[in-house]
């Protein structure tokens, strides 16, 4: 049993035939991903309906609608919520601060052929509402054979 304990993704690229830019954001992800992405904060789903739609929910209980900002960017769904920091206001003492309202970024890299359909928060969860699409071009077709210029097989 071989065990793959490197990035050296070069054999598949001869059996992927136009993965190029795919294999290549996968290494990206593989490299880049920070400290601060590895984290578990803030939780969150990622539920499956079907075939065709997919929904992430992030806890964001305490953010408002101004602190967070849902974007796609260089083919990744990029989830932020930053909070201002609060001076210390006079005559307030925490005897507990165990509400954690520290910023974070969430990312996922996005297939091809998916849009981002929308986000809405409710109860404290952030939805973000995605659907694959199925395009003519990734539907299964017959291309036909040519043979010295005469149509062999259609």
């Amino acid at each position: 049993m071989n065990r793959l304990t490197t990035t050296d993704l070069n054999n598949f690229h001869r059996h992927a035939l136009g993965a190029d830019r795919f294999i290549n954001r996968v290494l990206e992800s593989i490299e880049t991903q920070s400290a601060a992405q590895q984290t578990n904060y803030p939780p969150f789903n990622i539920i499956k309906y079907g075939d065709h739609e997919t929904e992430v929910q992030i806890a964001v209980a305490g953010f408002s609608i101004t602190e967070l900002e849902v974007k796609i960017d260089n083919g990744s769904l990029v989830i932020t919520g930053e909070k201002p920091v609060q001076d210390k206001i006079e005559g307030v003492e925490y005897v507990h601060h165990g509400i954690s309202a520290r910023r974070f970024i969430r990312s996922w890299t996005l297939a091809e052929n998916v849009e981002v359909l929308g986000a809405d928060v409710k109860d404290g969860i952030l939805s973000v509402k995605i659907r694959r699409l199925n395009p003519e071009s990734a539907k299964p077709k017959t291309i036909p054979i040519t043979y010295a210029g005469d149509t062999i097989i259609e």
